[in-house]
């Protein structure tokens, strides 16, 4: 069985419905927890690497000392051609290891049920629309050179892109479940405020759609797998 290296930032941004998909599609996952005092290895040991969100910035060093190591770990998986999928925090990490730019976002954080456009089908995405769980305040504000966009919301432009062949950053969350969702909401509660919008109604949205996200998310971790297993 293949075998995928899981950098984990946080307790509460885990593999969420991957501990389950990616076995399923014959992918082994070996998951790290730096916070916890891990080390984080200067190369992948194994057949991919999944980089996780969390609520650090991606240059936030002095808050999460083990970022600088991530950071390499990604581009020497770049540069070895090891697939690799970043998700939210893991794809702003993706874009600056590999000469990017990430900031805050201008327009506002994105934070519950969305939409995003794929533009551009690739290996990883189906072309359309499709329904995803968004949780970030940070964003994608320049692509790496070698990287080309895959994916768009409404609000911010940088949803998906694909570095080299197999490295891929996904700025929403195909992993998350409902209980994930409704620990982020709890815990960003103000923030949600700020935006006019009640904790539950988010929470109750994502629960609403709950399949239809399944049936993406299922859809991409597949075809990642297949990318590593061949």
């Amino acid at each position: 069985m293949a075998r995928a290296l899981i950098v984990q930032h946080t307790a509460h941004e885990g593999l969420g419905r991957l501990q389950e998909w990616l076995p399923a599609a014959g992918v082994d996952v070996h998951p790290i927890h730096p916070y916890l005092g891990h080390r984080v290895p200067p190369y992948v040991e194994g057949d991919a690497l999944v980089v996780l969100g969390g609520p650090m910035g991606c240059h936030d060093d002095a808050e999460a000392p083990w970022l600088p190591a991530t950071r390499d770990l990604i581009t020497t998986a770049i540069d070895d051609g090891v697939p690799t999928l970043g998700i939210c925090l893991g794809a702003q990490l993706l874009a600056v290891a590999a000469g990017g730019s990430v900031e805050r976002g201008a327009l506002g954080p994105e934070l519950g049920l969305d939409v995003v456009t794929v533009a551009q089908p690739d290996l990883l995405l189906p072309s359309g629309e499709l329904p995803v769980v968004q949780w970030h305040f940070d964003t994608v504000t320049r692509l790496p050179d070698s990287a080309e966009l895959l994916a768009s919301s409404a609000r911010y432009a940088t949803q998906a892109f694909r570095v080299g062949e197999v490295a891929w950053g996904l700025q929403f969350h195909v992993e998350a479940t409902v209980e994930m969702v409704a620990e982020w909401a709890r815990l960003d509660a103000d923030a949600l405020a700020e935006e006019g919008r009640d904790p539950a109604a988010v929470v109750a949205e994502v629960a609403a759609a709950v399949g239809d996200l399944e049936a993406v998310g299922v859809l991409i971790t597949k075809r990642f797998a297949h990318v590593i297993t061949g």
